[in-house]
């Protein structure tokens, strides 16, 4: 008689990393863009889908949508893989570059899924530690790789769910030092300074910078996620990615999100402005917080316990992230970068919680 088999040991993710969609009039607990994408692109997505052909397979390739993300990025087509969200080319990177006996390496804290994806691939996770500020120490990044030997290692700038962009130098350092593929995740890539795409070239070819079109370019409704690399690691990618992965519709979605490039960067800039305006209303309040490159701050309140003060907030309609019981940082929450309205409620909110 046939019966359900229990489930591989290894398929375990931390309750911490589910964000519980509980109602409130303010949501900021996701990272998602506060803003619906521009109306001209929603006309323009809503003409061009009545001319797919939806009873033919997508463009396998995605020819037009690599063609235009290579554009961007001063890069060629054959550098760039497409799929359903960053994740899944975290997937596909690690299909394809992990598995059994290879090793991955993470610095905790830092994005779960990077772990995640690896065990499910079968792949061996080796953590790494960051400092009380959550900084990667260079010499004792140097010193894992040299001793784990690791087939891929990951970087995330900025850091999620810390905030902070990795250092050029650091970087640098873990590059020359690791032996195999260098995955740099710039989810938020578009809110920092610099970019490790300014380091792609014929020095580090094990060098693989992934984004994604959730966060800046208001899609996370659409999944859409590519990776910048040497070609060898996109011939890689496709060899392990099911066919026709990539629907018509995400396709164009992201090829015409393309055409918006200035109304990304004024939303870029008036979040970046947001931020800024948060974190010095955070800096008069009795809380902890961290310098945030990305579209989230992390904080710790002083005076009162983070649950105590999560619930509070929900109390107000205002949601945000509950990291406290995250390993490696307590008593931490992180809020989302919304609009200014939203950011004024969670001030208030958070005033009122402490």
């Amino acid at each position: 008689m046939s019966a359900l088999p229990p489930i591989r040991p290894d398929l375990r993710l931390s309750d911490g990393y589910h964000s519980p969609q509980v109602e409130a009039e303010v949501r900021l607990n996701t990272n998602e863009s506060p803003f619906h994408p521009p109306d001209a692109w929603r006309r323009e997505l809503l003409d061009a889908l009545a001319e797919v052909s939806f009873h033919r397979y997508p463009d396998r390739p995605a020819t037009e949508l690599r063609a235009a993300i290579a554009a961007l990025h001063g890069v060629t087509a054959d550098e760039v893989f497409c799929a359903n969200g960053s994740n899944e080319v975290l997937q596909c990177l690690l299909l394809a570059y992990g598995g059994p006996q290879r090793r991955a390496v993470v610095f905790e804290p830092t994005y779960a899924l990077h772990s995640h994806i690896s065990r499910v691939t079968g792949t061996d996770v080796v953590q790494g530690s960051r400092d009380d500020h959550f900084r990667i120490d260079p010499a004792d990044a140097a010193a894992l790789l040299a001793a784990e030997q690791p087939d891929v290692t990951f970087l995330c700038s900025p850091n999620n769910p810390t905030g902070q962009s990795e250092p050029r130098a650091t970087v640098l350092v873990v590059l020359d030092a690791a032996p195999g593929l260098v995955v740099v995740d710039e989810a938020y890539g578009q809110f920092s300074s610099w970019s490790a795409l300014e380091l792609r070239g014929t020095a580090h070819p094990g060098l693989v910078v992934t984004r994604t079109f959730s966060k800046t370019w208001a899609m996370a409704g659409a999944r859409l996620g590519y990776l910048v690399a040497d070609p060898a690691v996109v011939q890689a990618c496709e060899a392990v990615v099911l066919p026709y992965h990539l629907s018509a519709q995400t396709q164009l979605a992201g090829l015409l999100a393309l055409r918006h490039t200035a109304d990304m960067e004024a939303r870029v800039a008036l979040i970046s402005e947001e931020r800024g305006r948060v974190a010095a209303a955070l800096g008069e309040l009795s809380v902890e917080s961290w310098p945030s490159d990305a579209n989230f701050i992390l904080f710790r309140p002083t005076s009162k316990n983070a649950d105590e003060v999560w619930r509070s907030l929900l109390v107000h309609s205002v949601l945000i992230r509950n990291c406290a019981g995250w390993e490696g940082l307590p008593g931490c929450l992180r809020v989302t970068i919304g609009r200014p309205d939203e950011n004024d409620r969670f001030l208030t909110a958070l005033k009122e919680s402490l």
